[in-house]
């Protein structure tokens, strides 16, 4: 069956307090400036198995870079998104650098996993990426048994999760998964990335089969694949999908580059350019929202900037999400969220069947706030808004 693209759009809507009546919504969640810090960055949205909706970022003191006092923070919805709790501090450490969240509910117990990531606050990115900061990249795992209301302490597992050789390191952003069927079921799988002089950039995923006590890494997927997002297929493969870089940008392709695992996510073949889906080199968001069944088929989402047209190609703009009803074969329907600046972003199926946006986006820049965009499937495939 041939499938035909079918594309549809909103225009800009003026300020962040606006929304559009019926089936889209959106509004500000973090926004430049506010509770003292310069800028909230690095998004990832997550649905607790009590139907609560988590909204975590990174809130920067300092700047908007990516290095300095940086704190991990949380924001708690119990109403799809419509009203949000008081901001929530889950992991600062002095001046240094607290970030990259990625969590994952596990369902046999209902805890929430936040692995994330520290560095020290004066070691700037592009040191962390070339080896040459005065510290390195480490990997942390924190979590929460009441619905992200309380937070344990950040456990280190760098020693589980890192190789000696790896200069950067980055859980996500985004979100990990665990896996629903076939042998494998239940492994929670974390995407994450990495620089070292071997492999360039790359990405791998961190594994674990007993409720985050214990991780260990899959093999390398590279080259030139940096921030990640993992799926589920429906014949029981993983499919991760990354940002396209490089350090010389000779192995850009201007698409994002996708990779299969067939042995729950343990190794994965060389990555290939998705020529359906365009990389301004940028992170960004993969679910699943839905499996085939009921006589209907499953469905993935995804979402990212998207330039309209060449002579944009590479910025940051137009946050569009496209939606999947052939494990990622073909992308046929996609939809404009936001047309101005706009950049990483993360998705989720919220408890009522609509879909949640979390996603950085601004006038005239795009990271003057987060904000969360709700809309239904039917919306989505084109329906009135």
């Amino acid at each position: 069956m041939t499938l035909t693209r079918r594309t549809f759009a909103i225009g800009l809507l003026p300020g962040f307090a606006c929304a559009q009546e019926g089936r889209f919504h959106k509004s500000p969640v973090f926004a430049a400036g506010d509770h003292g810090y310069q800028t909230f960055r690095i998004p990832a949205l997550l649905l607790t198995g009590g139907g609560v909706l988590l909204a975590f970022a990174e809130g920067r003191r300092g700047g908007r870079g990516d290095s300095g006092a940086i704190d991990l923070v949380l924001k708690r919805s119990t109403d799809s998104g419509a009203t949000w709790s008081d901001l929530q501090v889950v992991w600062r450490d002095g001046s240094n650098t607290c970030g990259n969240p990625c969590p994952v509910v596990d369902r046999r117990t209902g805890r929430i996993l936040l692995p994330m990531t520290w560095n020290p606050g004066e070691d700037h990115g592009r040191e962390l990426h070339r080896g040459t900061g005065t510290g390195t990249r480490r990997v942390f795992l924190a979590y929460s048994d009441d619905e992200g209301e309380s937070w344990s302490s950040a456990r280190e597992i760098t020693g589980q999760a890192k190789r000696s050789d790896w200069w950067w390191y980055a859980t996500g952003p985004g979100v990990a998964i665990q896996i629903r069927n076939g042998e494998h079921a239940g492994r929670i799988v974390v995407p994450a990335n990495h620089t070292s002089e071997t492999d360039g950039y790359a990405a791998h995923a961190i594994l674990s089969d007993d409720g985050g006590e214990s991780w260990r890494m899959s093999s390398v997927i590279a080259p030139a694949c940096n921030e990640s997002q993992v799926v589920e297929l429906s014949d029981g493969r993983l499919m991760m999908n990354s940002r396209n870089q490089s350090f010389t940008n000779e192995e850009r392709t201007g698409y994002r580059a996708i990779a299969f695992s067939s042995d729950g996510g343990e190794t994965w073949t060389p990555p290939r350019p998705d020529a359906h889906l365009g990389d301004p080199q940028v992170q960004a968001s993969l679910i699943r929202y839905a499996w085939p069944g009921d006589g209907g088929p499953g469905r993935l989402l995804f979402s990212n900037p998207a330039p309209a047209i060449s002579r944009e190609r590479g910025r940051r703009i137009r946050m569009t999400v496209r939606s999947s009803l052939d494990d990622g074969r073909t992308w046929p329907t996609e939809r404009l969220i936001h047309e101005g600046p706009a950049a990483y972003s993360s998705l989720a199926q919220l408890h009522d069947g609509s879909v949640g946006l979390l996603y950085e986006a601004g006038n005239e820049g795009p990271y003057e706030a987060i904000q969360l965009a709700r809309f239904s499937i039917a919306w989505l495939d084109g329906g009135a808004g």
